[in-house]
């Protein structure tokens, strides 16, 4: 390969004109039957999802945003409560918990994993909250809220320790809702149930999200909320379509948060190649593992032996991340940040009265993180070309150390 061809951080052409034709006929079929909103095409996708992340039920949503947002409402959110996660995610996260009209309050992350440390999840429970003994609910000492949810975040394609948080959860009536949109097809080993558990299978509710640079990702907006149970579904049903029981029969006041058909349609198309496409994410990665297996500057990530991750990215971290950055781009490398600001310390927080050094591990980590390119396509060679880049900056920088 010439060292002139740009290495991209994602495609998204090759996949849609490997599947051009399929793609076309679901438009084709819409425009035929002018089956756009709901319809067979929708529910059709819902049952194979639903199989697929091994829940009984999912409903089609337009966003992983509304996906968030309607499985806290639906599992029993109320306004006013105190819901946790972390701070190094997208906002979307917590702007779901704010829509369901909840407050957001995190706990910092495992220093590998990134996702949510159940040990900060236990301090906080432990210093923060006291039982109300009248209720039975976990109540916020400082905030004088009831905390009733959890959000783990499956990050970059892996789950979080699910048992320990699922333990904790049961233990103080906690709601858990896993915030599964980098996660399609990602698994947990759990040793609770003595069984590997897929993202979207574990919580009272779970969302997906299908943007289009997902492992799972439609062409446009979309989303999914998957549960196990039939009540939390039915809600979440009549929550995206304006609160209808039946049409024009409104039993709450809900949303305009439907499922096009359209995209439906290609998300079933793209499923089928899901499972073959993760395979290569995951071939890649190990491919990555051994390129820097010696190096001492870069630090891979972590996959613990309860983790079947789906490497959404592939991210890594560096003392000197914007020089790195700069110099893979000037070979004609993209990279991203997943992410440079966290949460608590972004502008629209800033009414929160979060402070730098609340959450250090997240804080430490949002500096020197870099996400490598990572899809399905990646060629060896290229990646031999992205690692021979880091492991010759990476090293010019440990020598000046």
């Amino acid at each position: 390969m010439s060292n002139t061809t740009k290495i991209p951080f994602l495609d998204l052409v090759s996949p849609h004109v490997q599947l051009e034709e399929e793609l076309v006929g679901v438009f084709r079929t819409a425009l035929r039957t002018a089956g756009f909103i709901g319809g067979p095409a929708v529910e059709g996708f819902e049952r194979e999802f639903a199989a697929f992340c091994d829940a009984r039920h999912c409903v089609g949503v337009s966003s992983g945003t509304d996906a968030l947002r309607f499985a806290l409402t639906a599992a029993g959110v109320e306004s006013g409560d105190v819901v946790i996660t972390v701070p190094n995610t997208f906002i979307a996260t917590t702007e779901a918990i704010s829509q369901a009209g909840a407050l957001p309050d995190f706990v910092d992350v495992d220093e590998r994993t990134y996702t949510m440390d159940p040990e900060k999840l236990r301090e906080y429970i432990r210093t923060q909250c006291v039982v109300n003994q009248e209720t039975g609910k976990l109540m916020h000492l400082r905030l004088k809220r009831p905390v009733t949810a959890i959000v783990p975040v499956h990050l970059y394609g892996q789950m979080a320790d699910m048992d320990p948080l699922m333990e904790m959860a049961g233990l103080y009536k906690l709601i858990v809702i896993e915030d599964a949109c980098q996660a399609h097809g990602a698994e947990y080993f759990s040793k609770r149930e003595n069984r590997w558990r897929k993202a979207g299978s574990m919580g009272h509710a779970a969302g997906f999200s299908f943007y289009p640079g997902k492992n799972l990702g439609a062409c446009g907006e979309a989303g999914a909320a998957t549960t196990n149970d039939p009540a939390v579904a039915s809600k979440m049903r009549m929550l995206r379509d304006h609160g209808q029981a039946k049409k024009y029969y409104h039993d709450v006041e809900g949303y305009n948060g439907r499922l096009d058909a359209i995209q439906a349609g290609i998300l079933s198309v793209k499923l089928r190649h899901l499972a073959e496409w993760n395979e290569h994410r995951r071939a890649a990665a190990r491919r990555y593992d051994e390129l820097f297996a010696s190096a001492e500057g870069v630090v891979v990530p972590l996959v613990p032996e309860w983790s079947k991750p789906v490497f959404h990215l592939y991210v890594v971290r560096v003392e000197d991340r914007a020089g790195l950055q700069k110099q893979l781009a000037d070979a004609k490398i993209d990279t991203g940040i997943h992410y440079p600001v966290p949460l608590h310390r972004q502008k629209a927080y800033a009414g929160y009265g979060y402070k730098e050094g609340d959450f250090p591990v997240t804080e430490k980590a949002s500096s020197h993180i870099l996400s490598l390119p990572m899809f399905p396509q990646l060629e060896a060679a290229q990646q031999q070309q992205v690692a021979e880049k880091v492991l010759e900056v990476t090293a010019v920088g440990m020598t000046h150390r």
